[in-house]
């Protein structure tokens, strides 16, 4: 339970969004210096995606996706964008959203909005998006925020839409991270909250060839 770990909710916050502030606005800054392994998140993200958007009675649509935790856009101008027609983004750090509008290049003509909100205070339009994403940024919000939060994005989606959440996973219990100012969860702490979010799993899968010395990464999609 964060509860245990995270003494003041308001200062595990606002720690985050100072660490935020001081990285630099690049592939490599938002991946904490390993900008090296970016092709083989997103290949691995595309094919587990994909299983969803081919032809069945229940495929997800590809009319819009939501990017939470977003950044400069990495995850839209490599995944997203190139699978839905349109994408919006959300991330708690202005300057990411800012220089977001440069890295994406033309086909950033087709993100229509620009979020700057932290998750714990965001909520998604209702019945507005086929896929929402968020990768990577889930140790920023204590469990109750999760959990909420999940909520929200269930209300947000269209039908057969899927939420979709790609982090790291503790061996065990919750891990707190006073650097950035997250916390690591083990994968029944984050299960627990997607079941209390009323969520269902559809399937989830280990990111494979990523560098020993970093979590195991783990991408759940729900709905």
């Amino acid at each position: 339970m964060t509860s245990e770990v995270v003494e003041n909710e308001l200062e595990f916050y606002s720690k985050a969004k100072k660490y935020w502030k001081d990285v630099p606005a690049t592939v490599d800054g938002m991946l904490g210096g390993y900008g090296h392994i970016s092709s083989i998140d997103i290949n691995s993200s595309r094919k587990f995606l994909q299983r969803f958007l081919r032809d069945g009675p229940n495929r997800t649509g590809t009319t819009r996706a939501l990017d939470c935790g977003a950044g400069i856009g990495r995850i839209t101008k490599r995944l997203l964008l190139p699978l839905f027609k349109t994408v919006d983004m959300v991330d708690v750090t202005e300057d990411f959203l800012t220089k977001a509008k440069s890295y994406l290049g033309e086909e950033g003509r087709r993100v229509r909005n620009y979020f700057c909100c932290g998750l714990q205070d965001f909520s998604p339009e209702p019945n507005t998006y086929d896929v929402i994403w968020i990768q990577w940024v889930i140790g920023h919000l204590t469990d109750n925020h999760l959990s909420d939060f999940l909520k929200r994005c269930r209300a947000g989606l269209r039908p057969n839409g899927i939420v979709v959440i790609k982090d790291n996973m503790a061996q065990e219990g919750v891990i707190m991270d006073d650097v950035d100012s997250s916390v690591c969860r083990d994968l029944d702490v984050v299960r627990k909250i997607i079941r209390r979010a009323g969520l269902h799993l559809l399937a989830e899968e280990r990111q494979e060839n990523f560098p020993d010395e970093i979590y195991h990464v783990y991408t759940f999609a729900m709905r």
